[in-house]
C-alpha cells in the first residue's frame, strides 16, 4: 500500500497529509507544560518559513497543571502561524495520543458498561489534570458513576460545557487525526508507535497505546523514510534509528519539551529543546 494522495488512508479524514514540505516541526508530548510549550513556540517562530509544517504528536492534554492554558497557547500559536503569508490551515495538525483518547472517552462516559472502573483506570494514567481543567471533579465523576448513569450524563455535560467556554479548544479536538504523512510518502508521523507487521490502515489505537513494535521497525514502513513519534515510556529524549526517530524528553514527568525539525527526506535537521 502507498500512501499518497491517490491511497485509501489519504482519502479518510483519520489522516492527515502534509502537502509540498520543505521542512517538518515534530513536537513531543506536552502534558499540559504551558510555560514549556510558549518557549518552544518562540524557538519555532524565529525559525519558521513558507513551507513548514507543524505536527503536534498527541498528549498536549494530561498530567500537568496547566492543561488549559497550555491548549490555549496552541489555539494562540495556530492562529499566528496560519495568518502568515505562505501558510494554510493545514500546514498545522494534531494527532490523538494517548490523553486526547482518554478525554473522548471521559465525555462519553456515561455510555460505559462500567464507568467507574473506566473512570478509575483514566484518572491513573493522568486525566485528572485535564477534567480538572475543564471545570470537572474527578471524585465527583467516580461518585456520579455509582449513582448511576443520570447523574454521569449531568456530569460529564458539565464537563463539555467547560469544553465549550475555552475559545478554540472543541475546534481542536475536533481537528485530530490518527496519523500524519507527506504527499512524496516518506515521512509519517505517529504519537506512540505502530505495528510494523499491519498496514497503516489497519492500526487503530496501536497508533496512541503500541509503543513495543516502534522499536522493531527495520527496514522503511510502507517506503517512509522515516517514523516519527512524540511519546515513549522511556522519555530517552531524541532517540534516531536507522528509519525512525523518538521525540520525547519526558515533558509533564519532570523532564524537557521537545520538536524535531526534519528534512522532506527524513533527515533530522535540527532538535529543539524547551529546557
Amino acid at each position: 500500500m502507498t500512501t499518497n494522495a491517490a491511497s485509501g488512508p489519504a482519502k479518510s479524514e483519520r489522516f492527515a497529509i502534509l502537502r509540498r514540505c520543505r521542512r517538518v516541526w515534530a513536537i513531543s508530548a506536552i502534558h499540559g507544560e504551558a510555560a514549556a510549550l510558549a518557549r518552544l513556540h518562540a524557538a519555532i517562530a524565529e525559525r519558521r518559513e513558507p513551507g513548514d509544517r507543524i505536527v503536534y504528536l498527541g498528549n498536549w492534554l494530561g498530567r500537568g497543571n496547566e492543561v488549559g492554558a497550555a491548549v490555549d497557547e496552541i489555539v494562540r500559536f495556530r492562529r499566528e502561524t496560519i495568518a502568515e503569508p505562505g501558510f494554510f490551515a493545514a500546514d498545522v495538525v494534531f494527532l490523538r495520543g494517548q490523553q486526547e483518547e482518554m478525554w473522548q472517552k471521559c465525555l462519553q462516559l456515561h455510555f460505559a458498561v462500567n464507568p467507574g472502573e473506566v473512570l478509575g483506570w483514566m484518572l491513573g494514567q493522568g486525566l485528572g489534570a485535564t477534567i480538572a481543567a475543564y471545570g470537572g471533579d474527578p471524585k465527583l465523576g467516580l461518585a456520579a458513576a455509582r449513582e448511576g448513569a443520570t447523574a454521569l450524563a449531568r456530569w460529564t455535560g458539565g464537563l463539555r460545557r467547560g469544553l465549550d467556554a475555552r475559545p478554540g479548544h472543541r475546534e481542536v479536538t475536533l481537528a485530530l487525526r490518527r496519523a500524519a504523512f507527506d504527499d512524496r510518502g516518506r515521512l509519517l508521523f505517529v504519537s506512540a508507535g505502530l505495528d510494523p507487521e499491519r498496514p497503516l490502515a489497519a492500526q487503530g489505537d496501536a497508533l496512541w497505546w503500541g509503543s513495543r513494535g516502534f522499536d522493531a521497525i527495520s527496514a522503511p514502513f510502507e517506503g517512509h523514510a522515516r517514523v516519527v513519534r512524540g511519546y515513549s515510556p522511556a522519555h530517552a529524549g531524541a532517540t534516531a534509528g536507522m528509519y525512525t526517530l523518538t521525540v520525547d524528553g519526558g515533558c509533564g514527568s519532570g523532564g524537557t519539551l521537545l520538536a524535531a525539525s526534519l528534512g522532506p527526506d527524513g533527515e533530522i535537521l535540527e532538535i529543539l529543546d524547551a529546557g
